[in-house]
């Protein structure tokens, strides 16, 4: 037997086990199909399931000051934050599959996130839209289940506006965005109180400020994403505007909510020095650091300061 008979031979061997392995290991499909949704929302879980996560939890550790029930224990509270992390990830998925498997994405991507699982090859366009037909249908049932139907049957009306009919292309984009934020934070903070709480006056007037922050501030987002934008003819802000523009305007809303959102609780000093101090460090970066790297520091940034306005209703609930 020659050499390369050997080792197409022992190949084979190889493949068999392999192929053995699999079909004895019961697991082997969940986890591949755990690891492709991952694949497929990992640039957004940290930027948007863990913020709108904690802005229901954060919520619902304040529960009497912005719903209508008493106050909940932290156990309580604690048992249910799966819950509201389902309900991020399982409707942030359908966004990212809608988001990600039409032409202009794909070649979107393959310049800003090209680790994405169409671009490299472990799943098709055809074979996402036939995976939507089974996600979208567990959605609407888990939201129904919740509580929270009515914000997921919107979110997912924002979802087709914004990938199908090309609203994230257009200048209406940013306020889709904050309006889906709306939705998932209202329907985070429902989900964490449970069904015998609803969001009182004062914490649908909450979800709105942050609707208005995201609104304001959001195209931070694409500053590290202009080369994909530019190649789909996407009309970002920060396109259409320039650059600097758009990250003065960003820097100057961050400045002015880091101040709002505290005063809108009455908190003391420890509510503006929160809020403030990572506000001026995103500030600052955003006007001063422009490579891509340096923008996708400033997203991160951004998100966690996202998360200390939301920690404002503990310190007003703490008598700070």
């Amino acid at each position: 037997m020659s050499e390369s008979e050997a080792y197409m031979v022992k190949a084979e061997s190889q493949g068999s086990h392999r192929e053995t392995f699999r079909a004895l290991n019961p697991l082997g499909p969940v986890l591949s199909a755990l690891r492709l949704i991952w694949d497929f929302t990992e640039s957004n879980f940290d930027t948007f399931v863990i913020p709108n996560t904690s802005f229901g939890i954060l919520g619902a550790l304040a529960s009497s000051v912005v719903t209508e029930g008493s106050q909940l224990s932290a156990t309580y509270i604690l048992i249910r934050t799966p819950l509201v992390l389902l309900f991020n990830w399982c409707n942030v998925l359908n966004f990212d599959l809608a988001n990600q498997r039409h032409p202009e994405s794909l070649q979107e991507d393959q310049l800003n996130k090209p680790w994405r699982p169409i671009v490299v090859g472990k799943i098709t366009p055809e074979q996402t839209r036939r995976l939507m037909l089974i996600t979208i249908p567990f959605a609407l049932l888990l939201n129904y289940l919740l509580g929270v139907w009515k914000q997921g049957v919107f979110i997912l009306i924002i979802t087709w506006l914004y990938n199908d009919i090309g609203g994230g292309d257009e200048l209406i984009r940013d306020p889709l965005i904050s309006i889906s934020y709306g939705l998932f934070n209202s329907a985070s903070l429902e989900t964490a109180v449970g069904p015998k709480s609803r969001i009182n006056s004062q914490g649908v007037a909450w979800v709105a400020i942050i609707s208005g922050v995201i609104l304001t501030t959001m195209q931070i987002q694409d500053l590290k994403d202009q080369a994909g934008d530019r190649t789909r003819g996407r009309k970002s802000i920060v396109l259409v505007f320039g650059d600097t523009a758009s990250r003065a305007s960003i820097a100057v809303f961050i400045c002015l909510w880091s101040f709002i959102c505290p005063y809108f609780w009455g908190v003391g000093l420890p509510g503006y020095v929160l809020s403030g101090v990572p506000g001026a460090v995103v500030a600052l970066n955003v006007v001063s650091k422009r490579t891509r790297e340096e923008d996708a520091r400033s997203w991160r940034w951004w998100c966690f300061w996202m998360i200390t306005l939301y920690t404002q209703v503990i310190l007003y609930n703490a008598g700070l």
